[in-house]
């Protein structure tokens, strides 16, 4: 029997207040599913069909067949959206000592899905906390989806260890998961001794980071019984720019 622990979840009224005192949060599916709804009936669970033809990564320096992804990066300001033209994800080595230093051209992200006014609400509504905490003014959003299967027996969604990803902050969803154990979320402060574990279960609940004061990581999965896998939406949020060479 595998036991999971829940996540300590945030009423949206003290989010601002979790983060800035705690570094990060978890919002409750039901309230993310509200802030992406609208009075059409658009809502997160038309994306959900969309993590089923992500291309492989080729990327990986570990040799592994485990992860797809697709990317696209984004710029939200004064309340809108706009998508960017498509461009490589680029982290230090600072920050990443496995893949950083490396241009990595993905597969974009379709344009059904980015044209679906639920995705557009997501990151409308957090780029807006994160003017909330950190002053009004534009955010360059990188989104990435990522499944993570069994495909060599075990899945790893952070090859890279516990991490900071150079940004502001990160939002990590979670979109599903079928057949596996393990994929724990672990989040340690920066520069204490303290830390969280829990896992992340139901369909688009949040954790909301902010990067400067908490590193995170998430345990490698096995399959329960055969094939297996664990679907996330990962934004991220940084002010002046993108990261790049």
């Amino acid at each position: 029997m595998t036991f999971l622990i829940s996540p300590p979840t945030t009423e949206t009224e003290q989010f601002i207040h979790a983060i800035q005192h705690h570094g990060y949060a978890v919002i409750a599916a039901t309230d993310v599913n509200q802030w992406a709804s609208d009075e059409t009936g658009h809502n997160l669970s038309a994306l959900v069909a969309s993590w089923n033809d992500l291309p492989p990564d080729h990327y990986l320096k570990d040799g592994g067949r485990y992860r797809r992804r697709r990317h696209s990066c984004f710029i939200a300001e004064a309340d809108q959206v706009m998508q960017v033209p498509h461009r490589a994800h680029w982290q230090p080595l600072a920050y990443n000592a496995l893949h950083g230093g490396m241009e990595r051209m993905f597969e974009p992200i379709e344009p059904a899905v980015i044209a679906n006014p639920a995705w557009q609400n997501v990151l409308r509504i957090l780029a807006k906390q994160c003017s909330s905490l950190k002053g009004e003014q534009p955010w360059f959003i990188e989104a990435h989806q990522f499944r993570i299967d069994t495909t060599d027996g075990i899945g790893r969604p952070t090859p890279e260890g516990a991490h900071r990803d150079g940004v502001d902050f990160v939002a990590v969803l979670v979109v599903g998961r079928e057949g596996i154990k393990g994929g724990e979320t672990r989040v340690f402060e920066s520069d204490g001794p303290n830390g969280q574990r829990f896992t992340l279960i139901e369909p688009w609940t949040l954790l909301f980071l902010d990067d400067e004061k908490v590193i995170h990581e998430s345990t490698p999965i096995q399959p329960l019984d055969g094939a297996g896998h664990r679907d996330t939406l990962v934004l991220t949020f940084r002010r002046g720019g993108f990261q790049g060479v």
